[in-house]
C-alpha cells in the first residue's frame, strides 16, 4: 500500500502540477504555453516512473521492512511488490495523463482509462489466483495487465487533445518552467507522501503495541490494512471530486471569473459532505459486514477491526474538506497554502499523536487530527473567499 501511495504521489506531483497550469493558461488564452506544459509533463512522468521502478526493485526488502512488514508477511509482500513495481511507470503515466485529459475537457475518457484497467484487473484476479493457482503472483500479474490497458488508452489520447495541438517541440524540457509545475503539484504530492508516512507509522506502532496486548502483532496490522483500504475507497471518490473541479476552478480563476471559482468549490464541498455522510453511516453502523468482505478471522480479529473502523474513522464526515481545500489553493496558483494544508492532518497532527499514545490511543488519533485539520482548512478558505470577493469588486469597478 505505501508503494502504491508513493507512486500516486509522483503522478499527482507531475499530473496535478501540469493540469493546474494547463487550465490556468487556457483561461488566459495562451494555448501554445498550455501545449508545452502537456509535453513536458509527460516527459517528466516517464523519467520519474522508470526511476521509481529501479529504486523500488533495488531496495525492495529494506523498504518493506520500513513499511512494517513482519517476518510472516515479508515473503508474500516481496513476491507481490516485486511484480507490481514493474507496472508502476505505466501507473504514473496513466494517472498523470488522466489529469491532463480532464483538464482538456474529456472527463469521460479519463474515467474510461481508469475504469477499463480496474475491470480487467477484477476479472483476471480470480482466474489467475484460483483457476490457474498462481496465488500472490497471479494477483500481481492481473494488476499489471490492467495498468497496461489503462496506459494504452491514456497514450491514445495524446493525438486527440481538443484544446491544444502537441508537436515535437512541446516535449523539449524547459527547466525553469518545470520547476513551476513541480511547485504547483507539490501540495497534492505531499498529501500522498504524508498518507504513506502515516501508514508506515501506523503499521509499526500497531505491531509494537499489539505485541504488548492480547491482540498480538498480526491482528492490528491486518485490521489497519483493511480499515485504511476501505477508507481509501471513500477518499478516492473525494479525490475524484477534487480533481474534477480543479480544471473548472483553474480556468475560471485564470479568466478572472471569481464568482464561478467560489461556486465550483462550494459545489465540491457539498458533494463531499454527501459522500462522507454515506461513508460515516457505513463505518459506524455496518463495520462487521464490511470487514467480513476481506475474509474470516477469529473473534479477537473482528473485535479489534470493528473498534478500529468506528474509532479511527469517526470524523470522516469532515475529513475531505482538508483535501479539497488544499487542491483548491493549488488550482488558483497558490501552491504554498495548498502545501501547508496538505501537511496539517497527517504530519502536524496525526503522526505526533500516534507516536505518543498506546494501541487504543492510536485509534483516537485519527478523529482528533481530522477535526483540527478541518478547522484550519475552514479558516484558510474563508480568508481566501474574502480576497476573491475583493478581486471581483475591483474587476467590476473597471
Amino acid at each position: 500500500y505505501p508503494l502504491s501511495t508513493i507512486c500516486l504521489a509522483i503522478s499527482l506531483l507531475l499530473g496535478i502540477g501540469s493540469a493546474a497550469r494547463f487550465s490556468l493558461y487556457l483561461g488566459k488564452k495562451e494555448p501554445e504555453h498550455a501545449a508545452r506544459l502537456v509535453g513536458n509533463g509527460i516527459v517528466l512522468m516517464m523519467g520519474a516512473g522508470f526511476l521509481y521502478l529501479i529504486c523500488g526493485e533495488l531496495f525492495l526488502t529494506p523498504l518493506l521492512r520500513v513499511f512494517g512488514a513482519t517476518e510472516e508477511v515479508l515473503p508474500f509482500a516481496r513476491q507481490y511488490a516485486g511484480v507490481v513495481l514493474l507496472g508502476m511507470p505505466f501507473l504514473i503515466l496513466t494517472n498523470g495523463i488522466s489529469n491532463l485529459i480532464r483538464a482538456d475537457g474529456s472527463p469521460r475518457y479519463s474515467m474510461l482509462c481508469m475504469v477499463a484497467g480496474a475491470i480487467v484487473n477484477t476479472i483476471l484476479d480470480p482466474i489467475f489466483i484460483f483457476l490457474l493457482d498462481w496465488e500472490v503472483f497471479g494477483a500481481a500479474l492481473a494488476t499489471i495487465l490492467g495498468q497496461l490497458l489503462s496506459f494504452a488508452l491514456a497514450l491514445r489520447y495524446l493525438w486527440r487533445f481538443r484544446t491544444v495541438q502537441l508537436t515535437r517541440s512541446c516535449f523539449r524540457l524547459d527547466f525553469r518552467d518545470n520547476l513551476v509545475t513541480l511547485y504547483m503539484g507539490i501540495s497534492s504530492c505531499i498529501n500522498q507522501v504524508a498518507i504513506t508516512l502515516v501508514q508506515i507509522v501506523l503499521n509499526n506502532s500497531l505491531t509494537y503495541y499489539g505485541a504488548l496486548s492480547a491482540y498480538g502483532k498480526e491482528i492490528p496490522l491486518a485490521a489497519c490494512g483493511i480499515v485504511m483500504k476501505t477508507n481509501a475507497i471513500l477518499l478516492s471518490i473525494i479525490v475524484g471530486i477534487s480533481q474534477g473541479v480543479q480544471p473548472i476552478i483553474g480556468f475560471n480563476y485564470g479568466a478572472g471569473k471569481y464568482d464561478r471559482v467560489r461556486q465550483a468549490f462550494l459545489l465540491a464541498i457539498k458533494w463531499n459532505f454527501v459522500v462522507s455522510a454515506v461513508g460515516f453511516c457505513l463505518f459506524q453502523f455496518c463495520p462487521g459486514p464490511i470487514i467480513s468482505l476481506f475474509g474470516d478471522g477469529d473473534p479477537l480479529y473482528f473485535e479489534f477491526a470493528i473498534l478500529f473502523m468506528r474509532t479511527f474513522l469517526f470524523m470522516v464526515l469532515v475529513n475531505g474538506v482538508q483535501l479539497l481545500s488544499s487542491n483548491f489553493f493549488t488550482a488558483i496558483g497558490k501552491a504554498l497554502k495548498g502545501l501547508l494544508l496538505s501537511l496539517t492532518r497527517q504530519v502536524f497532527f496525526l503522526i505526533p499523536l500516534i507516536l505518543r499514545l498506546g494501541i487504543f490511543g492510536v485509534l483516537l488519533a485519527g478523529p482528533i487530527a481530522d477535526f483540527i485539520a478541518f478547522v484550519v482548512s475552514v479558516f484558510f478558505v474563508v480568508r481566501e473567499f474574502r480576497t476573491l470577493r475583493a478581486l471581483e469588486t475591483a474587476s467590476a469597478a473597471r
